[in-house]
This record gives structure tokens, C-alpha cells and sequence, in this order.
């Protein structure tokens, strides 16, 4: 599939509220989507479950192990976005339709699967796993090297970091944390949704995501507040709440891409789906 000349697509300024309609039409989406969707979410919390099981007795791994997994969920949330297009396209949102999407990746790029352009979503992925790993390495070293007492619990966690008289060592760790987030978040606020829709390579996607943060830097604090928000409260609920946290969060993410970008300078790479003069009109529909 040839690339189009490097140029990045416009981006757009949006008001400070809009968060709330994207979660509006996330909800929409997961309700429409149904079954298929709160199995995906099932799924992704199950993944959440197994590593808090393997590293129950281990916090000090636990803590970053739980909040790499976070920083990949942009990927992990890829069905969410093909699910969320069907829909826009007035398709059926099913298993069929992400299967479709593979096949169609696959095809297309039948003669050219060592190109860039056939592994981008899988070098974003690598991308954020490695920054994941690093993560889980430094959380980890921190809170072995540096916490007064062995860290084995949550409830240790909370007192002997959180609580502490000194709290040299929380703010160590939520500042280094804060500093691999950040760029992380502008990176993929958009990436995944703009690889998958659009012919588009994996720094155009990138640096796009960049220009929407730069573009809207109050609207995007609010929208990692939601984001974070909602991720601690599915936590809290022993996972349990990301089964639904992650699909109306993954939904909601597909409509932040839709206002925040106009792409209809790069071709889609699967064909369907209404005009691009027609986007804004039936995204007002759907908010309707």
C-alpha cells in the first residue's frame, strides 16, 4: 500500500467540555455494541487479574506492573475503536467487523508486509511495551530500594510510601511516573484510532497525537483526569470495574480522535463508511 507524501492532518481546537460528550457517546457505543464489547472488557480486566494474582504478595512489582499494563491499554483498546467505527458507518459492531479489519490489513498489504506501513500498529505496540517494562523495572527498584519496610501489601504501599512521615519516596515515585506519562499520553491520544482509520505512517500518527495536545492542552488535562479518574475507580473495585471502564473509555477515545483530527487528507485504509463532509453531521446524530 504506498504512503502518501509526509504531511500531518489538520488538527482541530475543541471546547473544555467536550470529554463529557465523548464518555456520552462511549456509553452509547459500549450499550449499542453490546455482548461483544463487555467481552473485550471482560477480557482485558481478566489480563489485569492475572497479573495482580502473579504479583499479590509482591507490591512493590504489583504497582508497576498494574500501571504498565495501563500505558499499552491504547492497543489493547483497538477493538473498542473498530467496534465504535461500525457503528459510525452505520455497520454492524460485532466480531465479524474486527475480524474484518484484520483480514482487510492483511490483504492489503499482501505484497508489502515488510514495509513500515504493515507494522506500524505493531511498532507503536512494541513501543509502549518497552516504555511499560521500563516502568515496571523502575517502580519496582524504587519502592525494593528505598521503602522503609518490606512493601508485600497494598496496605503497605499505603503506609510506608503514601503516609509516611517522609515522603521523599512517594513523590520520587509519582514524579518519575508523571514524567513517563506524559509523553506516553500525548504519543497515543490518537495514534491507534488515525493508524487505523487512515493510511497513515506511525510518526504521522505520533506527531499528530502531539498536535492535538499542544492544540487543546486544557481540554486534554481534563480528558487524563477522566481518564485516570475512572481507571483508579475499576481498580478499586478489585478490577472488577475495568470489565467496564475499559470498553466506555475505549469507545469515548474513538470520538476524541474523531473531533480532535481531520484526516480526510489521507485516504481511509479500509474502504465504507459515509463521506467525510458527512462525519460532523452524524456524529451530532449520535450526541443527539
Amino acid at each position: 500500500m504506498p504512503m502518501q507524501a509526509f504531511f500531518l492532518p489538520q488538527v482541530r481546537s475543541i471546547a473544555f467540555t467536550q470529554p463529557f460528550t465523548w464518555l456520552a457517546l462511549g456509553w452509547r457505543d459500549m450499550v449499542r455494541a453490546g455482548a461483544i464489547s463487555l467481552i473485550h472488557g471482560v477480557l482485558l480486566a481478566a489480563f489485569g487479574m492475572v497479573i495482580a494474582a502473579l504479583a499479590h504478595d509482591r507490591f512493590w512489582l504489583l504497582a508497576g506492573a498494574l500501571s504498565g499494563f495501563l500505558v499499552v491499554a491504547p492497543v489493547l483498546a483497538t477493538s473498542f475503536y473498530v467496534l465504535s467505527r461500525a457503528l459510525e458507518r452505520g455497520e454492524p459492531a460485532n466480531a465479524a467487523a474486527v475480524v474484518r479489519t484484520w483480514l482487510f490489513w492483511q490483504s492489503s498489504h499482501r505484497d508489502t508486509k515488510w514495509g513500515n506501513d504493515y507494522w506500524c500498529l505493531v511498532q507503536f505496540g512494541a513501543l509502549l511495551a518497552l516504555a511499560a517494562t521500563g516502568w515496571v523495572l523502575i517502580s519496582s527498584a524504587l519502592i525494593t530500594l528505598l521503602a522503609p519496610e518490606p512493601i508485600r501489601t497494598p496496605a503497605d504501599f499505603i503506609v510506608h510510601v503514601v503516609l509516611a512521615q517522609d515522603s521523599t519516596l512517594f513523590t520520587l515515585w509519582l514524579a518519575l511516573g508523571s514524567l513517563l506519562a506524559a509523553p506516553i499520553f500525548a504519543s497515543s491520544v490518537v495514534s491507534i484510532p488515525l493508524l487505523l482509520d487512515r493510511q497513515a505512517s506511525l510518526w504521522q500518527a505520533v506527531l499528530t497525537s502531539w498536535q492535538t495536545v499542544l492544540a487543546n492542552p486544557a481540554t486534554m488535562a481534563m480528558w487524563t483526569a477522566i481518564i485516570l479518574g475512572l481507571t483508579l475507580l475499576g481498580m478499586a473495585t478489585m478490577l472488577v470495574g475495568l470489565a467496564v471502564a475499559m470498553p466506555l473509555l475505549g469507545h469515548a477515545s474513538w470520538h476524541a480522535y474523531r473531533d480532535l483530527v481531520d484526516a480526510s487528507s489521507l485516504p481511509q485504509r479500509e474502504p465504507g463508511g459515509p463521506a467525510n463532509g458527512e462525519d460532523a453531521k452524524q456524529r451530532n446524530g449520535m450526541a443527539s
